[in-house]
């Protein structure tokens, strides 16, 4: 049998964007934090949208469709320079400042290099919408809505945008991928630029000759929590690495072949897990739905494995940080604000102990991470620098018998709508895509509901689906 042809994307423009305006903080070195500089061998953060052309047209109209492109197109550059006025560093590049004699060097943003935010136009009118939404697996296709599916890591911000915006057009839709610089941001100012973004192209208030517009949540940038709080853990803001050569840096792993499929969780299905989760610990409420969700899911994915009873297998939780700083930090502070923690043991005490017993467990892990724990974490990378690969430094995180856990139900995915109604559907690109990693994103429906992006070998995504504990929860 012949093999079907893969449909195959069309450059038609790309463009870079600079700050609408000259902005004097961004004059100053950008520095980043200890962990910042640490994923600088991991990939960026790769989320889109994708939206219907004018429901209340025919789908075949070719020209309503350039039109509605055409216009989409013009809005976003003029707002995206905008926008940048606010997030300046992303309209910069990486540079890299040597000290020979001490054989290190630091990393920094200067946000007045190079040609500024990469904004891409495409066309991949053999796809439609239900190409998309239908199937099975996310298509292979998806991936190129991205940087026109080039592969990258966070240390090439050097040379290349740290923001790039693509518009996909298809044959009766548009999808807006968006891949940002992990060292930059993470998942939460990532949606604060979209949603940001997203303001600002349905706003007319433009005021006065440079174009300012008051704007609802402006990015805080004076802030560095690992410099500015408990004076006796006060971290540095310069952060000097050994001195590496870019090739030790650029690490683009191989990870073989994957499935990548969603899973929906309704509000129902996820209200019953909890109540299961809470009923098998006595406990009241206590575990949270994402606790007892996450404890289905490395349970499901190690029988899907069918690993060793007496290997070890671990689970990854990759959590913000903002909310654990006393007192919190607001979502509006600009940088990547993350941290993590890991459950370890053997694959026979996790399938032989019940939900509960692994939700609360995960739950421990989950709320030991307080503001000590994390400073001490930055006090640690400061001391030691380290850059993480996935395939070397990030061993303790990915592996054959690791689930990775990260996104967020919480993120608010579907508000931004750039003139086009709600978004049907969120997607990712090939970003952090390796065997066992788990990406949260809420339901189109919202009320609590929840998708989940599960990538794994296709024997295991196999297993997985013929998993009839796992897929009674699965809608």
């Amino acid at each position: 049998m012949a093999q079907q042809k893969q449909p195959s994307i069309k450059l038609i423009s790309e463009c870079f964007v600079k700050p609408k305006h000259e902005v004097e903080a961004s004059k100053q070195p950008y520095h980043l934090s200890p962990p910042e500089i640490g994923m600088m061998s991991i990939d960026p953060i790769q989320k889109g949208l994708l939206f219907a052309i004018n429901n209340n047209t025919p789908s075949n109209d070719a020209n309503d469709r350039v039109n509605v492109i055409s216009s989409l197109l013009d809005k976003l550059k003029h707002s995206l320079s905008i926008a940048l006025v606010h997030f300046y560093p992303l309209a910069g590049r990486f540079v890299t400042e040597k000290y020979p004699e001490e054989h290190a060097c630091i990393i920094y943003i200067d946000c007045n290099k190079g040609p500024g935010a990469r904004l891409i136009h495409v066309t991949a009118l053999e796809v439609t919408i239900s190409d998309i939404v239908s199937s099975t697996d996310v298509p292979p296709i998806v991936r190129s809505f991205f940087e026109l599916g080039d592969i990258m890591v966070n240390h090439d911000g050097h040379t290349r945008a740290l923001l790039s915006i693509q518009v996909t057009e298809l044959l009766d839709g548009v999808f807006i991928g968006f891949t940002m610089n992990h060292s930059v941001v993470d998942g939460t100012s990532f949606l604060h630029f979209i949603s940001l973004l997203s303001e600002i192209f349905g706003s007319q208030e433009y005021i006065g000759q440079k174009n300012t517009l008051k704007i609802s949540r402006p990015p805080i940038f004076n802030l560095k929590p690992w410099v500015s709080h408990d004076p006796e853990n006060m971290v540095p803001e310069v952060i000097k690495l050994p001195h590496l050569e870019p090739k030790e840096f650029v690490v683009y792993a191989d990870q073989g072949p994957l499935r990548e499929r969603i899973f929906h969780f309704s509000p129902t299905s996820l209200a019953n897990l909890k109540a299961k989760a809470n009923q098998e610990c006595e406990t009241n409420n206590v575990i949270s739905s994402f606790q007892a969700l996450s404890a289905l899911v490395w349970r499901s994915i190690t029988r899907a494995r069918n690993l060793p009873l007496d290997q070890p297998t671990t689970c990854s939780v990759l959590i913000g940080a903002r909310s654990r700083f006393e007192p919190p930090l607001s979502d509006e502070y600009f940088g990547n604000y993350i941290s993590g923690t890991q459950w370890i043991c053997i694959v026979e005490e996790l399938l032989g102990h019940n939900l509960g017993w692994v939700a609360m467990n995960l739950r421990k892990e989950i709320m030991a991470q307080d503001e000590k724990t994390i400073l001490g974490m930055y006090q640690f990378f400061t001391k030691s620098p380290v850059v993480f690969t996935p395939g070397d430094g990030g061993k303790e995180f990915h592996g054959p018998n690791k689930v990775v856990i990260g996104g967020s139900a919480r993120f608010d995915m579907y508000g931004p709508e750039f003139g086009l109604g709600r978004a049907l559907a969120v997607r990712m690109g090939y970003a952090n895509k390796v065997d066992g990693k788990v990406t949260a994103n809420p339901g189109r429906e919202g009320k609590g509901s929840v998708d989940l992006e599960i990538c794994l070998r296709p024997q295991f995504m196999s297993a997985l689906e013929a998993d009839m504990d796992f897929m009674s929860y699965v809608s």
